[in-house]
């Protein structure tokens, strides 16, 4: 008999909604990253608790946390806003329920565009839905569908400024954080990233020693023997390689659960559900108008 999605999500999450430890565990807070983190940190000294992640979270599942925090001797989390989907889930307000001795570190939201400079992961208020095959935007598609005319490549200066970019971007976001990670993209490889949020098992496991450094614990992270974030990877352009000076050959199609699918699929499927999104649209290309502006022929 299979279990209904209710009950095969509680049983996925049992240590966060059974029984728990009397003492001497910790949760880790955020998106996909943070179980990636969690995984890698997991240890008999300190138990960490998986979480769903944040944006899954509801009123129920909110007050558990907070819960579940009462008695945890470390939270590690990704900076969340106060309030976030009306409920209190900023990074705050969670370290607000710690019991006195508890410790709180911050970890960055990793995002690196310097490998995939057309790749956006973006959210339109009001359009809850994501593309179909892979939930990645294409900017060359995107403007395509929008009548706007950009290269389909760019030169070594431009990648480089791209990269440049998102370095100082995650730089501006690390300031109020605990842990950084914006100097480990400063010589790009794909051993980095998967796509644009997807870092490889390289990032998180320096993520992790680090944040082990942050909450004074001896050790190292342990990589688990297996890739993480491992079910997308995205293209690698000859033109980005090239800017790059890597020793690593082109792959051209994208990589989803284990299967190739050739980019021209990817591009025909999210031309059809732009056509369907028309709001989406209008809100993606004005959100990345500066984006626009610097890439059209």
């Amino acid at each position: 008999m299979i279990a209904d999605p209710h009950t095969a999500r509680r049983d996925h999450y049992a240590d966060f909604f059974g029984d728990l430890p009397r003492t001497g565990y910790g949760v880790v807070v955020g998106n996909c990253q943070a179980e990636s983190v969690r995984l890698v940190l997991d240890t008999d000294d300190l138990p960490l608790l998986r979480v769903p992640p944040v944006y899954e979270l509801d009123a129920a599942d909110t007050a558990r946390l907070h819960e579940v925090l009462a008695g945890a001797s470390a939270l590690i989390a990704q900076p969340v806003k106060d309030d976030y989907h009306g409920l209190p889930l900023g990074t705050r307000q969670l370290a607000a329920s710690l019991p006195p001795a508890g410790r709180a570190v911050t970890f960055p939201i990793v995002r690196f565009t310097g490998l995939y400079p057309f790749q956006a992961a973006l959210h339109v208020p009001g359009t809850e839905e994501v593309p179909p095959i892979v939930a990645y935007h294409d900017v060359r598609t995107l403007a395509e569908a929008g009548g706007l005319p950009i290269r389909d490549t760019m030169g070594a200066d431009a990648v480089r400024a791209e990269a440049a970019d998102s370095i100082a971007e995650l730089e501006r976001r690390e300031q109020q954080l605990d842990v950084g990670v914006s100097d480990l993209f400063a010589a790009p490889g794909f051993d980095l990233v998967r796509t644009v949020n997807h870092p490889g098992n390289a990032v998180i496991l320096e993520i992790g020693g680090r944040i082990l450094r942050a909450l004074g614990r001896p050790g190292e992270a342990t990589d688990p023997g297996r890739p993480l974030l491992d079910a997308v990877h995205a293209p690698r352009e000859d033109w980005v390689i090239d800017a790059w000076g890597l020793d690593t050959a082109p792959q051209p199609m994208w990589r989803v659960n284990g299967d190739g699918v050739d980019p021209g699929e990817i591009r025909e499927a999210h031309l059809e559900w732009y056509r369907r999104n028309p709001g989406f649209v209008r809100g993606a290309l004005e959100r990345l108008r500066p984006t626009f502006e610097r890439w059209r022929r």
